[in-house]
């Protein structure tokens, strides 16, 4: 009995140590990333996952895909534009794989199948493209990467999600010219700008201008109306004035008797014979306004 027992022993810790070296084969814990594609026997039976798979050991073969969204870089490709101009390219592929059964099935290294479409893409769509629009067009050249690597990537159960190209190196030539077309449109707005500037300002001051000789010949019209205005109201206060002193004169005429007329006459007639004249006119009303004092002196004679 005892080597039967001894031999059971080792047979079952042979078992037990079976068990634990094939534990790891048969339990996998996967992530809800991640997706299991099953091979039994070597015929694909479909991906599995997430959380804890089970597998016969031996029989199954699991192989893991990450589907989280990954980059690839495309490292600096020389391309020749439309117009035979050598650009050198780099870019950025952003894929995720949306059947992992196919991503495994369909392709081996998709990495480096993405690599050598992604390059022969660029060329063929860089060559279509003139230099100045490789230049200006770049989200347009990510669009149609991306739809044309989508074409081929699809049946291989991956998405491109985006193209992105980071630098894009032309010519020194090139670039010696675009520096210098740089600085001369930089000159040439500058120089608009300070052609502006002076137009503006001198629109300003002939604004300026016009609005104070508006102000001046308001101020000169508004000073000649009041200078007319002062004027007329002076000649109507003179012309009233006069009008009073004619009707004042007027009114004391008629209280003049006519011996007082006769003596302004007498003095008048005193202060012409003071004068150096010798010969002078008198009116006809003199002798009638002067008749009573010669008839008085005439009486004084004769007595």
């Amino acid at each position: 009995m005892g080597p039967v027992v001894y031999g059971l022993a080792i047979a079952g810790l042979g078992l037990v140590l079976l068990c634990l070296l094939l534990l790891p084969a048969m339990i996998r814990i996967v992530r809800d990333y991640e997706r299991l594609v099953v091979f039994r026997l070597g015929r694909c039976i479909g991906e599995k996952g997430p959380g804890l798979i089970f597998l016969l050991p031996v029989i199954d073969q699991a192989v893991k895909v990450d589907l989280r969204e990954l980059f690839l870089s495309i490292p600096h490709q020389t391309c020749i534009t439309k117009d035979n101009a050598p650009i050198a390219i780099d870019f950025l592929i952003y894929w995720k794989v949306v059947n992992p059964t196919l991503s495994v099935l369909k392709v081996r290294d998709f990495a480096g199948a993405s690599t050598g479409i992604a390059t022969t893409t660029l060329r063929a769509v860089i060559g279509d493209i003139l230099l100045d629009d490789v230049l200006a067009k770049r989200e347009a050249i990510n669009q149609v990467l991306r739809v044309k690597l989508d074409e081929v990537t699809e049946r291989w159960g991956v998405k491109v999600t985006s193209v992105e190209i980071r630098e894009i190196e032309p010519p020194k030539e090139v670039q010696a010219a675009m520096n210098r077309q740089m600085a001369a449109e930089r000159e040439r707005r500058a120089t608009v700008t300070e052609a502006d500037g002076r137009r503006e300002a001198s629109v300003k001051v002939a604004e300026g201008e016009k609005q104070a000789a508006i102000l001046r010949a308001e101020g000169a019209k508004q000073g000649a109306i009041l200078q007319a205005e002062g004027d007329r109201q002076a000649a109507i206060l003179n012309a009233e004035g006069y009008a009073m002193a004619l009707e004042r004169i007027y009114a004391i005429a008629h209280t003049v008797d006519a011996k007082t007329m006769s003596l302004q006459y007498l003095d008048a007639l005193k202060a012409l014979g003071a004068g150096s004249a010798t010969k002078f006119v008198l009116p006809m009303e003199l002798t009638r306004l002067v008749a009573p004092f010669v008839g008085h002196n005439e009486q004084a004679t004769s007595e």
